[in-house]
């Protein structure tokens, strides 16, 4: 099977959905090695061949420091057979210390090159397709930043540039020191404040946009309960815990235009990341992520779903009726391009 293709900046050319592999680590609830696996053969199999991963999502072995690593072994074990077929993106920057006098986030050359270096390693390959800078050090000024990751591109170990969760300004800088293929920041239905100035400047720069968590981190494919969340991280974020019962009035609306098309709610809200980059102009690859292989070929169904324009001003509509902020509690108010505008 395969899917259509889409070119985000810089040239680089990937399936027209992609996959988030943070879906088969535990941030949200307890998983299984040997499934990730086969959902992501089935990934390649339905094709979807762009796998995005970050070398902090996982669990820590017991004993290390610093990024876990163990979502990139776990991809490894599928590219080791079937590199070829992908288009591999992966993330530093976040160190994954915690507490007093930590340093949650690095940009500086020797911390790009060492991270890269490591990320190659578990990953089993000699190249990234693409590699984003996951969060930036605030205190350093993001072209530092893009300089040591143009490097590496200079090196051949990476083939593309990426950044996550950037401002408007940063994502400016960042692109007149090396092109910036993507950018990836949350966008969905319920997450639209990159709409005001990021995805605006993405398309002055021509730079791709890949919505992370698409489908609202779940939330939006109806499938939600408190029990849910309560055993997940999700529990940590306002809008899954004391807004999560107001917020169904946004999947009522997804669910309402689903019935009408004979689709799942989760290939409606998809649907809409398509048709509002589209009406933006800018090249859009979501990368929702599963734990099922069956999800992974509902998704996919997406592609070729079309709105009408009076199901999508529903949809647009929508975003009026949500609850809560979507960064998570424990996070900083600076950890995402929302309010740093």
């Amino acid at each position: 099977m395969s899917l259509p293709t889409t070119t985000l900046g810089d040239g680089l050319q990937v399936s027209a959905l992609g996959f988030g592999g943070m879906a088969l680590s535990d941030v949200y609830g307890a998983t299984d090695p040997d499934a990730g696996v086969r959902t992501l053969h089935a990934a390649l199999d339905a094709g979807v061949t762009f796998l995005d991963t970050a070398d902090v999502y996982g669990t820590a072995r017991e004993g290390t420091t610093g990024p876990s690593g163990t979502n990139e072994e776990l991809i490894a074990r599928v590219l080791a057979d079937r590199r070829d077929e992908v288009q591999l993106a992966t993330k530093f920057g976040i160190t994954g210390q915690v507490g007093n006098g930590a340093t949650p986030t690095r940009g500086d050359r020797e911390y790009v090159r060492q991270a890269c270096e490591n990320s190659l390693r578990r990953l089993g390959t000699d190249h990234i397709d693409l590699y984003y800078m996951h969060r930036r050090q605030l205190d350093l000024p993001i072209t530092e930043t893009v300089t040591a990751m143009a490097e590496l591109v200079a090196e051949g170990k990476v083939r593309h540039l990426g950044l996550s969760e950037v401002t408007a300004t940063e994502l400016a800088e960042a692109s007149a020191v090396h092109p910036i293929a993507a950018v990836q920041s949350e966008w969905s239905i319920w997450s639209r404040d990159v709409e005001a100035n990021v995805v605006p400047k993405a398309v002055e720069l021509g730079v791709g946009f890949v919505p992370y968590s698409p489908l609202g981190r779940g939330f939006l494919t109806g499938t939600m309960t408190a029990e849910r969340v309560s055993q997940t991280l999700l529990a940590k974020s306002p809008r899954f815990s004391e807004h999560l019962e107001a917020n169904q009035e946004v999947v009522d609306v997804v669910r309402a235009v689903a019935d009408e098309l004979g689709a799942t709610a989760a290939q409606v809200a998809l649907a809409w990341v398509y048709a509002q980059g589209a009406a933006f102009g800018v090249p859009t690859v979501p990368i929702p992520g599963t734990r099922s292989a069956e999800r992974v070929v509902e998704n996919a169904g997406a592609v070729a779903l079309t709105l009408s324009a009076e199901q999508k001003s529903r949809l647009d509509a929508a975003a009026d009726l949500v609850q809560g902020s979507r960064n998570f509690s424990f996070a900083s108010d600076d950890w995402i391009s929302s309010g740093r505008e």
